[in-house]
């Protein structure tokens, strides 16, 4: 694995912040956040962007909405994270494609980065179709800055 451009290891890159909380049960036998509570961190940060831009479809799609699932998600474990100490995932809109977006984040902990996480997000339905005019607006109001 390479490593990750220093621009994405810095917190000011990303115009999205959310603070989560680790929990005693996210430590491996080490007694350091396991890879799969990463992960969830990560997500968690991402659905929640989602569903601040709009438009994407949780179900039945609805009037105005899309459906969309994740192509792509990739983890780069930079240092071990620990508990109890909270995590900063710093998240923003990469590249924006035709019929997909890329996501980029990155978790830090004591003004360090542990990890990043990139993954891009395909529209499938309307089949034919380009992302919205106005969903692509609002993602370019959260890209990331930098690369």
């Amino acid at each position: 694995m390479s490593r990750p451009a220093p621009w994405r290891l810095t917190r000011e890159t990303y115009p999205k912040h959310e603070v989560k909380q680790t929990r005693f049960q996210d430590l491996d036998t080490m007694g350091h956040l396991n890879n799969v509570a990463y992960a969830a961190l990560f997500e968690d940060a991402r659905v929640r962007m989602n569903q601040e831009l709009g438009r994407v479809s949780r179900g039945k799609m609805a009037e105005g909405t899309f459906r969309a699932v994740v192509a792509r998600n990739e983890i780069n474990y930079l240092a071990e994270g620990s508990f109890p100490e909270d995590v900063d995932i710093g998240i923003g809109i990469g590249r924006i494609g035709n019929r997909s977006f890329e996501m980029l984040s990155a978790a830090f902990q004591s003004g360090q980065c542990i990890a990043t996480c990139d993954t891009t997000i395909v529209m499938t339905d309307p089949k034919g179709e380009n992302l919205p005019a106005d969903f692509v607006d609002r993602l370019k109001k959260v890209l990331v800055t930098g690369g």
